[in-house]
C-alpha cells in the first residue's frame, strides 16, 4: 500500500483524514508535531506527506525546510490561511500543493492522488531525460568534464566543488544542478529544463521544488561567500549562471 504521513496538531483532523485515506486504500501514519515526523521519517518511509503549516513548536514551513534536505517526496501543505503570499512562500519553498482549511475529504484525496500520479510519470520517466544530465552514467565512468572558471571548479568525478578555493559541500542533486547551469553560462534555464536535468538524480522532484533547490544551494555558496551572486533568478522564467 501506498505510505502516507498526515502532521497535525489537531487531534480530530487527524482521525478523520487517516479515516478517509485508509478507506481509499492507503497506509497511513499520524503525528501531532515536526519533530515527531523528522525522527521517524527514515523509519516509515513515506510516499507523500499532508502537512500543516501553523503546528507549535517546529512549524510546518521548518519540516518542510528540513524534508526537503533529505527527500524530494511529494508534500501537501494545509494551512487555515487563505492569502496568495502564505500559498506563494510554501510553494517556494518546496511545497507541492498547498490546501486551505476547512477542506472536503474528497478533495484532499484528489489532490493526493493526483501528486502520486505525478510521482510515478517522473519515475516511469528516469533515465530518458530530454537533456543531458549528470546522472546519465557512473560518474567514475563518465567523460563528463570539469568545470574550471575563474571561481568555481567543479570535478563530477568526485562531486567535489571550489569556489574561491574554498570547498562547497553540496548534494548529488545540488551538484547536478550547478553543474548544469555552469555549464550553460549566461543561458536562461526554464524550471522544465532544469527538472528535465534534475530528473537522472531524484526522480521525485518538481517544477516547485527547484526553487527550494537553488535557495539552499544559494546559502551553501554565500556560507564561504558572502557577496555570493552567480545564480540569478530570471522571475517568470527560470534562472541562469552569470560566471565566476
Amino acid at each position: 500500500m501506498t505510505r502516507i504521513a498526515v502532521v497535525d496538531d489537531n487531534l480530530n483532523l487527524l482521525i478523520s483524514v487517516s479515516a478517509a485515506l485508509e478507506a481509499e486504500g492507503f497506509e497511513v501514519s499520524t503525528y501531532r508535531d515536526g519533530a515527531s515526523i523528522i525522527k521517524e521519517f527514515p523509519r516509515f518511509e513515506p510516499e507523500l506527506v499532508v502537512l500543516d503549516v501553523k503546528m507549535p513548536g517546529m512549524d510546518g514551513l521548518e519540516v518542510l525546510e528540513q524534508l526537503r534536505q533529505i527527500s524530494q517526496i511529494p508534500v501537501i501543505l494545509l494551512s487555515g490561511k487563505a492569502t496568495e503570499l502564505d500559498e506563494a512562500l510554501g510553494l517556494r519553498m518546496g511545497a507541492d500543493d498547498y490546501v486551505t482549511k476547512p477542506f472536503s475529504q474528497r478533495v484532499l484525496t484528489e489532490r493526493i492522488s493526483s501528486q502520486l500520479r505525478r510521482r510515478e510519470v517522473r519515475m516511469a520517466e528516469r533515465g530518458t531525460p530530454h537533456v543531458q544530465s549528470l546522472g546519465e552514467s557512473d560518474p567514475d565512468e563518465s567523460d563528463t568534464p570539469c568545470i574550471d572558471h575563474s571561481k568555481l571548479a567543479m570535478d563530477p568525478r568526485s562531486f567535489s566543488v571550489l569556489w574561491r578555493n574554498e570547498n562547497v559541500p553540496l548534494t548529488k542533486s545540488e551538484f547536478a544542478l550547478v553543474y548544469f547551469l555552469a555549464s550553460n553560462p549566461d543561458v536562461i534555464m526554464s524550471r522544465d529544463r532544469l527538472l528535465d536535468a534534475l530528473n537522472a538524480e531524484d526522480e521525485n522532484v518538481t517544477d516547485r521544488s527547484i526553487d527550494g533547490h537553488i535557495k539552499r544551494i544559494r546559502a551553501k555558496f554565500r556560507h564561504v561567500d558572502e557577496g555570493f551572486s552567480s545564480i540569478e533568478t530570471m522571475y517568470g522564467i527560470g534562472y541562469r549562471y552569470t560566471g565566476g
